[in-house]
């Protein structure tokens, strides 16, 4: 069996297809930009992409994800290995304070921007109210979001 992650096929074993996905992600694959936050699926620190849907990774297992394509934040950079322009708006409008919660932040905000360049401030704080952050406020991270949306 194999999944697409990060536009790569991984093979993956029986034993690895009844792991939740982000310990096979962290673990088995060391992309442990993918954090676990809460375990429960409230956080939305966990978030990943499932074929450009926002999943939370704490609550599905690898099997979960057989046929879909995979995007963890490692993946968003560009194919050079510099940031993609969300993640250095990021950086450039100071959202990321201690950076636990932005990797599940920034693949929620790509999936929406994916969706929706053009986004009102309202439109982006509820495309983002299932992530959680406790450093920032906000404020910077929907600059950022602003800002990125006319790379899309």
């Amino acid at each position: 069996m194999n999944l697409i992650i990060n536009n790569k096929s991984v093979d993956v074993t029986e034993n690895q297809l009844n792991k939740k996905i982000i310990d096979f992600l962290r673990e088995d694959l060391d992309l442990t930009g993918t954090k676990n936050g809460c375990n429960m699926g409230v956080c939305g620190t966990c978030t990943i992409l499932a074929d450009d849907v926002p999943v939370k990774a704490c609550m599905k297992t690898t099997r979960d994800f057989v046929g879909k394509k995979i995007l963890t934040i490692e993946g968003l950079q560009n194919s050079d290995g510099s940031l993609h322009p969300l993640q250095q708006s990021f950086i450039d409008a100071g959202a990321i304070q201690c950076g636990f919660c932005i990797p599940g932040m920034a693949l929620t905000a790509h999936a929406f921007l994916l969706k929706n360049n053009k986004p009102t401030r309202e439109q982006i704080r509820q495309a983002i109210r299932g992530n959680l952050c406790r450093c920032t406020g906000y404020q910077q991270i929907i600059d950022a979001i602003e800002n990125a949306a006319k790379y899309y």
